[in-house]
């Protein structure tokens, strides 16, 4: 904690963020964001002569994410701290510290939430032959392409596995996801063939004394960090000729809305991303509204304009 900040303050907080992480499962991710969140709201508030977390009310966080607001904060950003101040009164309530939940009353700012991008099936078949298969690195990077796509799963995830997830012979993984939570999902008869040959040529070259069950290994042996996914699919994306921004979650996206377009059911593809919640996955059916209409003007002879 900021030792800036009173233990009025600090001590709170670091129970908050014990109680988020071992009670309620949040990801580490997570928690450290709201760190940083209520951190800078606690700053905020000692600055403006608030005493700690059980003095405070309502007017102060409105005043603080009105500065955060004039200091052009996203939307998104400004609803995820308002979140953790939410979660933390909640917890205060909890605790007994307050009788009151001071946040009951705050008004969050307006979400447009933007439709996430996808590749086409052309885009995303280019985007997986562009590594090189003559090399280790190449071998593997084709493996973790597949599997995100097949699975869709997340960078974190892909860059977690072990060899313990991979159940080939019945096409199945074992992924931890977001908050500690487990889950099986299949894998694609092509994702099976790009790991088999990984694993039989790629992953034996990679492998250093200190090695250990990680499935994806970097060159010094160790497992493939975010960061060098990131790059590596960028460099994938621009072998591959796709002009727009191609970002590891692209793939996941592509596999949701792929999987929807062609008939799947909405629960099911919750259950494969790992959704808590349908709502987040009902965020590609508006994708495959949009695609429909587009056909549909595109195709349907009373939906063209002009005649033409």
């Amino acid at each position: 904690m900021s030792s800036t900040l009173p233990s009025s303050f600090a001590d709170i907080l670091q129970r908050f963020l014990i109680y988020v992480e071992l009670e309620k499962g949040l990801s580490k991710n997570t928690v450290v964001s709201y760190k940083a969140d209520l951190l800078q709201c606690a700053a905020f508030l000692y600055r403006s002569g608030c005493q700690g977390w059980t003095w405070v009310t309502g007017d102060d966080i409105s005043a603080w994410i009105g500065q955060l607001s004039d200091d052009d904060y996203t939307v998104a950003s400004l609803a995820r701290k308002l979140t953790a101040i939410r979660m933390l009164a909640q917890f205060l309530v909890k605790e007994g510290e307050r009788k009151d939940n001071f946040a009951d009353l705050l008004v969050g700012p307006k979400m447009v939430r933007k439709l996430p991008g996808t590749l086409n099936p052309g885009e995303v078949n280019a985007l997986l032959n562009a590594p090189s298969e003559t090399t280790p690195q190449g071998l593997r990077d084709r493996a973790m392409l597949e599997l995100m796509y097949s699975s869709g799963l997340r960078v974190s995830e892909v860059c977690g596995l072990s060899l313990q997830a991979l159940d080939l012979e019945n096409g199945v993984l074992r992924v931890m996801g977001k908050g500690s939570k487990e889950r099986i999902v299949p894998i694609g008869s092509k994702a099976v063939d790009a790991v088999q040959r990984y694993l039989a040529v790629g992953r034996p070259k990679l492998i250093k004394p200190r090695t250990g069950s990680d499935l994806f290994l970097s060159q010094w042996g160790r497992a493939l960090s975010r960061k060098t996914f990131w790059v590596m699919i960028k460099q994938c994306a621009q072998i591959a000729g796709i002009a727009k921004p191609v970002k590891p979650h692209l793939l996941r996206h592509s596999f949701a809305t792929h999987l929807l377009n062609n008939g799947a059911d909405l629960r099911v593809i919750q259950e494969m991303l790992g959704h808590s919640d349908i709502s987040t996955t009902q965020i590609y059916t508006a994708i495959k509204t949009d695609f429909l209409t587009e056909e549909h003007a595109h195709f349907h002879p009373r939906a063209r304009r002009n005649g033409t």
